[in-house]
């Protein structure tokens, strides 16, 4: 088991690359299941989360090229594309694995999904995703944790999200866009991977409008075809490294993004205090001086992102004040609240509340990390801390980070990766 060893108080200078969005790339390497053909894919990240999705693209038939992956760059053929099944061992570490049955539906009429797994945030249930295929026509039926599903040929609907679902709005997109007539989408998730994920949907053919609205309107047409797809910079990596530098200071220029994805968080850390200077697919930050406390609330896009929550709340933590996160989107995301307990800081949860009162220092611990976005916090709680930290249970940083330690050690963190014994 590999754990993450750091020594904190040393300032960011230089740059980082930021990597594609495992949030982005995911989605994509499902809608080529849609139609049969080679797919040619670049900037899609080295991630466990991918390996695993493309283990199960193999397991419905498809062909991948996966040696450009050092490179990032992947080849995938769907043209004997056959299987329908996504088996439990494969998908319960990953909630993403919902994401084939839309997909599935709309090229092959029938799919067995084992019910997903992934990070313990929350409950997160699919069942907008089933009310949705049954809405379009499709039988379904839960059995021994398995989704079964069937229909001839899926017919459009309207379908009303009771709340905001990034994946359920994905997953029916993608049923749509084959289906016979008219779906209309309400309450539709805005993010920029949902966007990011109509338009390859477009470049294949499809018709739909409102991309980026609360409101998408997908015509239903018989084929696609198979495109090359270039995946967008992750914009929560991108936010990562941003408050990396307002937990152990410096400045850092980080490349191969897109500030327009994260203007909500921009607006909370420069009341905080940060400089960040945007360009084009750039942006430096840089920290002078202590940080103020601020209040959030995570909000679905364009919101401040759930995601990014436990990175700030590490912020808070060597903040001057009093600074309340309200988490609205997962009932079960303050885990990793007791770690930072450890290592000094002062917070009080209640209900979907924390209260975090800035402490002059944070000092290193051995911590835990409990899921992905945890991990990223856990890291960051450690460059800021007095001291050496060790954070074991780093596999979930490694489904959504690609070479964090790597990254972080060019820009002058003293960041290693060791491996140790289990005890049993």
């Amino acid at each position: 088991m590999d754990i993450l060893k750091i020594e904190g108080k040393h300032h960011l200078k230089g740059k980082i690359a930021i990597s594609g969005a495992k949030n982005a790339a995911l989605p994509a390497l499902a809608a080529t299941i849609l139609c049969g053909g080679n797919f040619n894919i670049t900037n899609i990240p080295n991630l466990n989360d991918i390996s695993t999705f493309l283990q199960l693209l193999k397991e419905l038939g498809a062909e991948t090229d996966d040696t450009g992956m050092p490179q990032n760059n992947l080849v995938i053929n769907t043209g004997k594309l056959n299987g329908y099944e996504a088996n439990y061992e494969l998908v319960r570490t990953m909630r993403a694995s919902i994401l084939v049955l839309g997909p599935l539906m709309s090229r092959l009429g029938k799919a067995r999904i084992s019910l997903p797994g992934g990070c313990a945030i929350g409950a997160r249930p699919i069942n907008f995703h089933l009310k949705g295929l049954e809405l379009m026509g499709a039988k379904l039926h839960l059995k021994e944790g398995y989704v079964e599903a069937k229909s001839a040929r899926l017919k459009g609907a309207e379908i009303y999200f009771d709340t905001v679902t990034v994946t359920g709005t994905e997953n029916l997109m993608m049923a749509a866009v084959c289906a016979k007539g008219k779906t209309i989408l309400k309450n539709a998730a805005r993010e920029p991977e949902v966007v990011f994920l109509g338009e390859i949907l477009l470049q294949m053919g499809a018709k739909i409008k409102g991309l980026g609205t609360s409101t998408i309107e997908i015509e239903g047409i018989k084929e696609l075809k198979p495109v090359n797809i270039k995946i967008i910079p992750d914009r929560v990596e991108t936010g990562t490294y941003i408050m990396a530098v307002g937990a152990c200071g410096g400045e850092l220029i980080i490349e191969n993004t897109q500030p327009m994805h994260l203007q909500a968080v921009f607006s909370k850390l420069r009341e905080m205090g940060l400089t960040i200077e945007e360009h084009n697919n750039s942006i430096l930050v840089r920290k002078k001086g202590s940080l103020q406390s601020v209040d959030v609330k995570t909000m679905p896009y364009p919101g401040f992102p759930t995601d990014l929550q436990a990175q700030l709340m590490v912020l808070l933590t060597v903040s001057n004040g009093l600074g309340v996160i309200n988490e609205t989107i997962f009932e079960n995301r303050f885990m990793h609240v007791a770690e930072l307990l450890r290592m000094g800081a002062d917070i009080k949860v209640e209900g979907n509340r924390a209260v975090v009162k800035g402490v002059k220092e944070l000092t290193g611990a051995p911590v835990m990390a409990t899921d992905l976005r945890a991990s990223a916090c856990l890291v960051l709680a450690g460059l800021a801390a007095k001291g050496k930290t060790s954070i074991s249970r780093i596999y979930h940083l490694d489904r959504g980070y690609e070479q964090m330690e790597k990254k972080l050690s060019v820009a002058g963190a003293k960041i290693t990766r060791e491996k140790t014994r289990q005890h049993f």
